[in-house]
């Protein structure tokens, strides 16, 4: 059995693509205690909810991970956390550095802290491709976000809460994901290639939500499993 059947989840960034990906795996599948939302958007969250038709396991946290209080009173209970929130566009990223970095790197400071305050046993962060060997903020935020999760496990001391990361290449099917984009541009008989010498990575969202939960079973603390497929 695996290790999140049956326990009390949060999932920060539980609107977004894989957010909604995941709840709805773990619903069928892993039977939660207890399964946190938490994300910003009151929209997304009001729509969402009402597609699961108000599935008692389930709670609806609107709140930011910039916010430590929040995430402390949200945390509460919480046996297991899934971090997916973050700012996620490479070019607004760029234009937007500061907000970047509130939310990709100081938000998840907060929600380490609040994991160890809170006792949460394991904690597993998602990351991409483009932390690796960064050239851009996004990567060299996520790669800064990985970093502070692998320390973590020191960091929380005495506590037996333990973080990992998993790391993995483009979403097929997510917001933002490059195939719609292709799509379009494929009527016109050309593709923009950034350079010719680039490798793509991709997942389907099914599969990043199984890399997922396979890694808290595998988690000892400070791991960063990778899952690349690339073309």
């Amino acid at each position: 059995m695996t290790y999140l059947a049956g326990r009390s989840i949060l999932i920060t960034g539980g609107t977004g693509s894989f957010g909604r990906a995941f709840v709805r795996y773990a619903l069928d599948h892993l039977d939660p205690q207890r399964l946190v939302v938490f994300s910003r958007d009151e929209l997304k969250q009001y729509d969402f909810r009402s597609e699961l038709s108000d599935d008692p396991r389930l709670r609806w946290f609107i709140g930011d991970i910039r916010d430590s209080d929040r995430l402390a009173r949200a945390m509460d209970g919480v046996e297991a956390v899934v971090h997916a929130a973050a700012l996620k566009q490479v070019d607004t990223a760029e234009y937007n550095p500061f907000e970047c970095i509130r939310t990709n790197v100081l938000g998840t400071e907060n929600v380490i802290n609040a994991c160890i305050d809170a006792g949460v046993g394991r904690v597993i962060g998602l990351s991409t491709d483009k932390a690796s060997s960064p050239l851009n903020l996004y990567g060299a935020s996520k790669l800064c976000s990985d970093k502070l999760l692998v320390a973590g496990n020191t960091y929380a001391g005495h506590s037996e809460t333990r973080f990992g990361v998993v790391r993995y290449g483009n979403v097929m099917g997510s917001r933002g994901s490059v195939i719609p984009l292709f799509r379009r541009l494929a009527e016109s008989g050309r593709l923009p290639i950034t350079d010719v010498r680039m490798t793509r990575f991709w997942i389907t969202l099914g599969q990043a939500v199984r890399f997922v939960v396979d890694s808290f079973d595998r988690l000892v603390g400070g791991e960063l499993f990778l899952s690349l497929i690339h073309i």
